[in-house]
């Protein structure tokens, strides 16, 4: 809205009724972006503490990792080998060999995961 503002075009929003050009229609228009800004809010506040709970209560979070088990033996066995993160999944990626959801790039970070999930 600030933009239309300031560039001297107008808001107009036919089935609410409400044109920006008008002191009404900008009020009626900043009230309605104030309460959507709320319900977003809200909504994730709610989200955050429903996670809390579940976390709390030992609810695994997130999607289910899938792994190939002989990969992650693979990972697990080249990273006592001393190889880093990243030049593991320098190597599963030039070999083509998919992520745990069907993915076809690694990271240091999905490999690092995939370590503290295989112990």
């Amino acid at each position: 809205m600030e933009d239309a503002r300031k560039e001297g075009w107008a808001l107009v929003i036919l089935d609410l009724g409400v044109d920006t050009t008008t002191p009404s229609g900008e009020m009626i228009a900043n009230v309605m972006a104030t309460f959507a800004q709320f319900e977003r809010r809200l909504i994730g506040q709610r989200t955050k503490d429903a996670l809390a709970v579940k976390k709390s209560e030992g609810v695994k979070l997130g999607r289910p990792v899938s792994v190939d088990e002989a990969v992650a033996k693979r990972i697990a066995r080249e990273r006592r080998r001393g190889r880093s993160l990243r030049e593991i999944a320098d190597g599963l990626n030039e070999e083509g060999v998919n992520t745990a959801h069907g993915g076809d790039r690694w990271h240091a970070s999905t490999v690092r995961g995939v370590l503290e999930r295989v112990g």
